[in-house]
């Protein structure tokens, strides 16, 4: 049986100011999914993480998700979300959103003409709708989540 909690978020802390580069080494070719070739076992240059996971560190901050209701946009329970305060919102983006002092939220955005939704990525699960005249805040967008997955499982990160 399904158990459906609603998706919420949990502040973990800013991105750092400015950060000790985390160099680390990528592969020369991208990893298939399909027969690997023996003749591409090399290593290319290294990889920041903090270049590529953070664009403007004083609006990136990271949260842990709880709950199941965005599912079927690849983000399970426990995993970390990297926001990013600066991007402006749009229709149709991954959020982090308060309203009427609820706990952070993170639903795709949906823009109406008089009011706001907070749709999940589960058919559990119904749109928020935000009546005009709702204290809400779209708090930041979600650039990322990391989940770890061994097997068919996934393990929470932390």
């Amino acid at each position: 049986m399904f158990i459906a909690t609603e998706t919420t978020a949990h502040l973990l802390g800013p991105a750092a100011i400015d950060p000790i580069a985390l160099f680390l080494p990528m592969g020369a070719v991208a990893a298939r999914a399909g027969f690997p070739s023996p003749a591409e076992d090399f290593q290319d240059d290294a990889l920041d993480l903090n270049g590529l996971l953070v664009k403007n560190a004083p609006a990136t901050f990271l949260y842990r998700a709880e709950g199941w209701s965005m599912l079927h946009a690849g983000i399970c329970d426990g995993d970390i979300l990297v926001v990013d305060r600066s991007v402006t919102p749009r229709d149709g983006d991954l959020v982090i959103a308060t309203w009427d002092g609820n706990q952070p939220t993170c639903k795709v955005l949906k823009v109406c003409a008089d009011h706001l939704e907070l749709h999940s990525r589960n058919p559990h699960f119904q749109p928020i709708v935000l009546a005009p005249g709702t204290e809400a805040e779209v708090f930041a967008v979600v650039s990322v989540a990391r989940q770890i997955q061994r097997g068919r499982q996934r393990v929470r990160s932390g």
